[in-house]
């Protein structure tokens, strides 16, 4: 005796009614109401993924192995590298990089885990706050640090600043 196994169909077994083989239009899938933003947002991770890797290995490369080393990290070195527009839009890049990149993994975990709409509303408005929050300062402190302030006619903090 042999079994052999029908494959599924759209129809009711139990109706009795003939069943045309054709899968059921509930189960087909449209074009939906994102559009293409889910893929869009799938390649930007990858191509972020990867810019990222060449922005933060430079970063690494520069500030720990050229020259003194981890050593050689202080205000002044900052102020160094922040003094050229080449490293304040490298670092810039690598923030808002980061940031974004993040960003949209954590979103796509609150798509997958959040049951409810109105939770899933509320941690992405939260998760779009923090992030402009940080984008925000970040691209403010690299553009407009300064690092030879004047306090009251006294230059802060002394040492590396020519004198007035």
């Amino acid at each position: 005796m042999t079994a052999t196994i029908q494959p599924p169909r759209s129809g009711n077994p139990s109706s009795g009614k003939p069943s045309s083989g054709r899968i059921a239009p509930k189960y087909r899938r449209s074009g939906g109401s994102k559009g293409n933003f889910e893929m869009l947002a799938w390649l930007f991770m990858r191509l972020s993924g990867v810019v990222l890797v060449v922005l933060i290995f430079g970063h690494l490369t520069v500030n720990l192995l050229v020259g003194e080393g981890i050593h050689a990290i202080d205000f002044g070195f900052v102020a160094g590298k922040w003094a050229d527009p080449f490293w304040q839009f490298w670092d810039l890049a690598m923030l808002w990089l980061a940031m974004l990149h993040g960003t949209n993994g954590v979103r796509t975990i609150i798509n997958d885990y959040a049951e409810k709409d109105a939770t899933r509303l509320w941690l992405k408005i939260v998760l779009y706050a923090a992030t402009t929050v940080i984008i925000v300062l970040g691209t403010l402190v690299i553009f407009t640090f300064n690092p030879c302030p004047v306090a009251n006619g006294v230059q802060l903090p002394g040492g590396f600043c020519p004198a007035p």
